[in-house]
């Protein structure tokens, strides 16, 4: 069975070289690989979290599916759509929503930041916070569930929305589903690129924010020449030698480069080769790659109705996995029509009583931890581990004994008896 990988794309600007080596390379070479299933969407629904701008989100979605396009993402081989073209996403984020509690949403990293930044500007703290922030997590959630991805590259600002992607899945199935068979897989973080943040010209992350972002295609050669003069490097002539790990220059052509050609670039960094015509070089080998690239990309912005026919053809394939699975998770609610019989699993989740549930998860701090919960309370979380193996092994283990053991890594919660711990850890046996 072909793994599912899942990329999301969000349509509030232009994308740059940054964006390219970080995110749109990796992810094209992998969607050739004949063992993948690759999905990638325009998150334009995101997008309107950010921006309230109906041109720039207009001509933010044309510019970035001709540039994926153009990067050579083929669409006979991926399912490429717009995320608002799939109508069966919406709904499934208000089924998550729901059933995910608000503590879980308090704790998203963009929802806090907005709020300490708002606190900290003196004003009420949720001032810049909308209901699309707020709740964003659960929208992601729903855009990698709909599909059951397996994989999901992210970069580490991205890996807290993935752990709640699980968690949302876990509640969900625990509330809905039967244990033989959940209705959502455990999505897996997995790392695009091996340069994951490019430098810009002025040293710091490439964006657009700081303006110091060297264009992919918009402006043609000589835009890219312009930003590149831009770099930042020290006021050394030519023929002095030159440290290559002074300045971003280095770093933006080692991601175009081979392993020779950047031992050979910085050698004659080194041996003094000057500024300029250095920053020539990284120009010239930036274009070698996408040079051809933005022929296409110009071609394909001046033909929307090409890109249009393509993403239409991405969501009827989308759709056809969507829309059928909607459904079940519909009718596993309780939204169903009436004169439609119960399903046998749905009639089975129904008799059973609610039961423990042990969930395992990975901290901040890189430790493996796990916690067990009864009817939706926290009763005990354990100590920290290294690996996920070895949280593992004692979940089993917890499972399996039929009373507490005395040396059980966990600490019980406030008001926990250890006699509940055990009645919960009954009941899952009873359960299996």
């Amino acid at each position: 069975m072909k793994k599912r990988v899942l990329t999301g794309i969000n349509t509030t600007g232009t994308l740059h070289i940054g964006n390219y080596v970080g995110a749109i390379r990796p992810a094209i070479r992998d969607s050739r690989n004949p063992d993948t299933e690759s999905f990638f969407f325009m998150a334009d629904l995101h997008a309107l979290i950010k921006c309230q701008d109906p041109a720039r989100i207009a001509r933010s979605r044309l510019q970035i599916a001709a540039t994926w396009l153009a990067a050579g993402l083929d669409p006979e081989r991926v399912v490429f759509y717009r995320q608002s073209d799939i109508p069966e996403i919406p709904t499934l984020n208000w089924l998550l929503t729901c059933s995910t509690g608000k503590g879980q949403m308090n704790r998203a990293h963009a929802y806090k930041a907005a709020v300490d930044q708002a606190v900290a500007a003196g004003r009420d703290p949720d001032a810049d916070v909308s209901m699309g922030l707020f709740c964003y997590p659960i929208l992601m959630a729903a855009d990698i569930l709909m599909f059951n991805a397996d994989e999901v590259p992210v970069g580490h600002d991205q890996l807290q929305h993935l752990e709640m992607a699980r968690d949302v899945a876990t509640r969900f199935n625990f509330l809905y589903a039967t244990p033989e068979k959940p209705f959502f897989s455990m999505p897996v973080a997995t790392g695009g690129s091996e340069i994951e943040v490019l430098p810009g010209l002025d040293g710091r992350k490439m964006s657009k924010s700081y303006n110091n972002v060297i264009p992919l295609f918009e402006g043609g050669r000589k835009a890219l020449d312009e930003a590149i003069s831009r770099i930042v490097t020290d006021s050394r002539l030519p023929g002095e030698p030159k440290d290559p790990d002074s300045t971003s220059l280095t770093v933006i052509y080692d991601a175009f480069a081979t392993k020779e050609e950047s031992e050979a670039f910085h050698a004659e960094l080194r041996a003094g080769l000057g500024w300029g015509e250095a920053k020539k070089r990284l120009a010239d080998k930036i274009d070698a790659e996408i040079g051809p690239m933005r022929a296409r990309y110009e071609e394909l912005m001046a033909r929307p109705e090409e890109i249009e026919k393509i993403l239409q053809e991405g969501a009827r394939k989308a759709r056809a996995i969507a829309t059928p699975f909607l459904a079940e998770l519909m009718q596993a609610v309780g939204l169903k029509s009436f004169t439609q019989a119960d399903a046998p699993a749905a009639q089975a989740k129904s008799a059973k009583a609610v039961k423990a549930l042990f969930k395992q998860y990975r901290e901040k701090d890189g430790n493996f931890y796990f916690k067990l919960s009864m009817n939706g309370r926290d009763l005990f979380v354990s100590d920290a581990f290294a690996s996920g193996r070895d949280a593992g092994t004692w979940v089993g283990r917890l499972k399996r004994e039929a009373e507490l053991p005395a040396d059980a890594p966990i600490h019980l919660l406030d008001g926990v008896s250890a006699d509940e711990v055990t009645a919960a850890l009954a009941s899952l046996r009873t359960e299996e």
